[in-house]
């Protein structure tokens, strides 16, 4: 069945070259420029798009058909997991923050919002002294691909 949804371009192009989503495939996932504000909180946006096009959560979905609740459900514990030692933890809790860079146009359908999400992190200070900012974002965008990939199970 063809896809009837429009689709939004993508906000590349990526700060750091992008990464196919799957050896092979078509999809590619890419970041923003990050910034740190003055509380210290890393902040990028993170996207997955084909030909120019944002992909949206159903992309991704499991074959067996779309999870309820929201993909965020799925992909927070998977960025966190994948960076688990890198992210500060203050009062026994990680300091990371998502949130979907588009809600989708309907809120009973979430996993039909476009796949681009606004991250926040807060580092190990000690960790991340002994890596360039480059080295830190590719480090984060091969955690978002991992976790993307982790949508479908």
């Amino acid at each position: 069945m063809p896809d009837t949804n429009r689709r939004l371009p993508s906000p590349g192009p990526s700060y750091l070259r992008q990464l196919q989503l799957r050896p092979g495939g078509s999809k590619q996932v890419g970041i923003s420029q990050p910034q740190v504000l003055a509380d210290g909180w890393w902040v990028a946006l993170l996207w997955c798009e084909e030909d120019g096009r944002l992909s949206v959560f159903n992309d991704l979905a499991p074959d067996y058909g779309t999870p309820p609740g929201s993909p965020m459900l799925r992909l927070g514990p998977g960025l966190s997991g994948t960076l688990s030692g890198l992210i500060l933890e203050e009062n026994g809790r990680q300091q990371l923050r998502l949130r979907l860079g588009q809600p989708p146009e309907d809120e009973e359908v979430p996993w039909q919002a476009p796949l681009v999400v606004l991250a926040g992190f807060r580092f190990e200070p000690a960790r991340i002294l002994a890596m360039r900012d480059s080295e830190l974002g590719q480090t984060v965008l091969r955690a978002f691909r991992d976790a993307l990939l982790r949508l479908s199970y």
